[in-house]
């Protein structure tokens, strides 16, 4: 791993902690951050060791069971993400727009645990149906995955068979799935920023920055995924440079959005790194 991942994951790690070990982080928004963390981790990292190797070292090959365990670990955690970023827009919504009925509504030992454990569990399902189309695909060469990872769009291209109908699942699976949260998540900032602006016009210069950053890293992850997948029977050149959006740039920043940007975050994280100094 290259020393920009190690700073990275580290950054990763401290927050996590942090968030463990401050009780006034324990609350259904920051329970998400975490989990945030934790994906951003693996879609940052997970193909990064072979992309590395790629660059040093000839030949650039992998092996077929490892280019569908790529495939399997970008869906799960790219999906699982998705899934993750609309379940906290709709923590948002609630704690904004109904304050006075946000603890019943993410009760945190049904509405929050379901929140995150459905985001993980929705990825794995939307992966593992991805993959069992594609296992046992005839495959005849020539196998050259034109990107730096395997993806599915261009792994189903080299298939020996008509991939119209594969093609169209995926369309009707990932592309569906990236503009449909995309939209979603659209919504909700926008009742967002209505919302506080009806109420207070000083809080609403600091909701606008918070959300418009929000929606940059949004739009950032999203629009590769919606372009790649949502038009998937045309490859395009640009595709590569896009799929690094959102299984690398953007997952790094996403802790500089959401939390770093957070005093309590920053508060607690200071609080441990005294802590290990002390000790």
């Amino acid at each position: 791993m290259d020393p920009v991942n190690n700073s990275r994951v580290a950054e990763f790690v401290l927050l996590g902690l942090s968030m463990i070990s401050e009780p006034a982080l324990h609350t259904p928004m920051y329970i998400m951050l975490s989990n945030l963390s934790v994906l951003d981790v693996f879609l940052a990292t997970y193909a990064t060791p072979k992309m590395i190797h790629d660059f040093l070292y000839e030949p650039k090959t992998i092996s077929f069971e490892g280019c569908m365990a790529q495939i399997f670990l970008l869906h799960v955690f790219a999906g699982g993400e998705m899934m993750l970023l609309a379940a906290m827009a709709y923590d948002r919504y609630v704690a904004i727009c109904k304050p006075l009925h946000y603890a019943t509504i993410m009760n945190f030992e049904r509405r929050c645990t379901s929140l995150v454990v459905g985001s993980w569990l929705i990825g794995v399902l939307h992966s593992v149906s991805q993959l069992v189309f594609t296992v046992n695909l005839p495959f005849c060469g020539p196998n050259q995955v034109d990107s730096f990872f395997c993806d599915l769009p261009l792994v189903i291209k080299l298939a020996c068979t008509d991939t119209f109908t594969l093609e169209v699942l995926m369309l009707s699976d990932s592309g569906l799935m990236a503009m449909s949260s995309f939209v979603l998540l659209l919504i909700s900032y926008t009742v967002i920023l209505v919302t506080v602006q009806r109420r207070s016009s000083a809080g609403m210069a600091k909701a606008r920055a918070t959300l418009t950053a929000h929606i940059t890293v949004v739009t950032l992850f999203f629009g590769p995924c919606i372009f790649i997948y949502a038009w998937p029977f045309n490859n395009l050149p640009v595709d590569k440079v896009l799929s690094i959006f959102y299984t690398i740039f953007t997952p790094l920043l996403n802790p500089l959005i959401y939390t770093l940007r957070n005093k309590e975050v920053i508060s607690a994280m200071q609080k441990l790194r005294h802590r290990e100094v002390s000790s």
